[in-house]
């Protein structure tokens, strides 16, 4: 199933994510979107740099499987396990807490945070807002509809039968 997910899950950004966050400004004031996440540590990095500040940050302190500096966050942390390729339980309770009660979060994951992008598609209240990368291309965001949202759930539910 990892092959379904190398196809963007939304309007796909090319080139280097340190421009592209220029065009995530504007996208953000357009749309002043409910919740707005960013998954992955070049892409938070980028984004908070250039002062935009998601309600929710999820990173792993990797960039293509290459570990980083762990990031400093300006708002409260959690660290989750999240094993690769696997959609932790706690992970999802993480995050869903984080989105009912409204409160910024940066999410540090030991493992692998990639597929967390598919529950917060599920659970995002719509007209939100997710960024991730996509290695060598650019920078995916995605703008929750209800049919973005059903396809995350069925997919994960896919997952969980396997």
């Amino acid at each position: 199933m990892r092959g379904e997910l190398k196809t963007p899950l939304g309007e796909l950004f090319r080139g280097d994510v340190s421009d592209n966050v220029v065009v995530l400004r504007e996208i953000l004031d357009e749309k002043k979107p409910p919740c707005f996440a960013t998954v992955g540590d070049y892409v938070t990095f980028y984004v908070i740099e250039s002062g935009l500040h998601p309600d929710l940050a999820v990173v792993d302190h990797r960039v293509m499987r290459q570990d980083v500096d762990p990031f400093k966050f300006k708002m409260d942390k959690v660290t989750v396990s999240n094993p690769a390729g696997t959609i932790k339980a706690e992970a999802q309770r993480v995050l869903r807490d984080a989105i009912t009660l409204k409160k910024r979060l940066g999410v540090v994951v030991e493992g692998e945070e990639d597929l967390l992008v598919l529950p917060l598609m599920a659970m995002m209240p719509i007209g939100s807002v997710i960024v991730y990368g996509q290695p060598r291309e650019g920078m995916v965001v995605v703008t929750l509809t209800e049919e973005r949202r059903r396809w995350a759930k069925d997919f994960m539910a896919e997952m969980e039968e396997q």
